[in-house]
């Protein structure tokens, strides 16, 4: 026996190794923002995703650890999944965590100030394709209601103004509403006060707001707005989203709907549109639907000041050139596919 007992040991700790492995992931507290929208995957190895998750970009998800010191992943709880625990990319988001281990973020300006040291602002502008959307949420009231005639069959929809960095959010906002915004119990947060016509125009641009969307963007955006007014900043987002759906970059996606569209033919409508070099301030992200990859939302660099009719190629000129995302994806029609 004792002669085996080296033996044993050994096999022993051979055994181990993959539970070992197993458990190689560091917990961790806090939330994690989704700024695009990024698979979300059972197996970082295997690259499966049940159900075809996708993280919705500006939700909030509960954090539970990394994958390794220098990760490359978080796991978070993705309520509507199933398995609800989830892999997603660190470089998907952001986080904002109680927990000590996780490293120190570079410094940034002061919660609620947009203004680099430059003085210019900056931001990030989020267009969804709304049929896209409603591909994995069908039952949100905005999706059932949907149709072919409705504005948002043809025409990019709101998502949201994001002042930068992503630290510049819930400022001045109380802890209860906080609270409720990442429990995604949006009707509860205070509404927004807004002119009637800003109300009326923000209903078209953004049809979010039949599941409170807009409340929560104000709380956790628009109250980082340089200009402490939900009319004003609204009224500024419609204003910008506007100028975009008057441009060959609606029109290249409503003339290709039920198609495959290239990145490089989205940026070069940009450039077309708003000037040379705006189309390297694009950021194009897809999503899997079965079989098909869907184009849902543009995030676009914007650096100055958003003010009443502020040109929309300025803002974009001004900004940093960010990756393209995804390469190509499909133009989603109406309805499920």
């Amino acid at each position: 026996m004792m002669r085996r007992l080296p033996f044993l040991l050994s096999t022993l700790a051979l055994l181990l190794v993959p539970f070992a492995a197993a458990r190689a992931d560091e917990p961790m507290r806090g939330s994690f923002t989704a700024a695009q929208a990024c698979p979300a995957l059972q197996s970082i190895r295997k690259e499966t995703n049940p159900g075809n998750i996708s993280l919705e970009p500006g939700r909030s998800y509960r954090l539970l650890a990394r994958n390794k010191a220098d990760a490359t992943h978080y796991r978070v709880v993705v309520d509507s999944a199933d398995p609800q625990q989830r892999w997603v990319p660190v470089g998907c988001g952001t986080v904002d965590s109680s927990d000590a281990s996780v490293p120190a973020p570079s410094p940034t300006p002061r919660r609620g100030d947009t203004r680099p040291t430059d003085g210019k602002p900056s931001y990030v502008f989020a267009i969804s394709w709304q049929a896209a959307f409603c591909e994995g949420l069908p039952d949100k009231v905005e999706c059932r209601t949907q149709t072919d005639a409705r504005h948002d069959a043809t025409h990019f929809t709101l998502h949201g103004l994001w002042p930068q960095p992503r630290s510049n959010s819930y400022c001045g906002v109380a802890p209860q509403d906080i609270a409720a915004d990442k429990a995604h119990r949006w009707e509860d947060l205070p509404a927004p006060q807004m002119q009637p016509t800003t109300r009326t125009a923000l209903e078209k641009a953004m049809p979010g707001t039949a599941s409170f969307l807009e409340r929560h963007e104000w709380i956790v955006h628009g109250s980082c707005f340089f200009e402490k007014s939900a009319d004003a900043y609204f009224r500024r987002e419609i204003a910008l989203i506007e100028q975009i759906n008057t441009s060959p970059v609606q029109k290249l996606f409503a003339d290709n709907i039920g198609r495959e569209i290239r990145t490089s033919d989205i940026r070069a409508a940009f450039d077309q549109g708003f000037g040379a070099g705006a189309g390297e301030r694009v950021r194009v992200a897809c999503k899997r639907d079965g079989g098909r990859s869907i184009i849902v939302e543009l995030t676009i660099g914007l650096r100055g000041d958003v003010t009443d009719n502020a040109p929309l190629a300025g803002l974009i000129a001004s900004a940093s050139p960010t990756d393209a995302g995804c390469k190509s994806g499909i133009v989603d029609p109406v309805g499920l596919q």
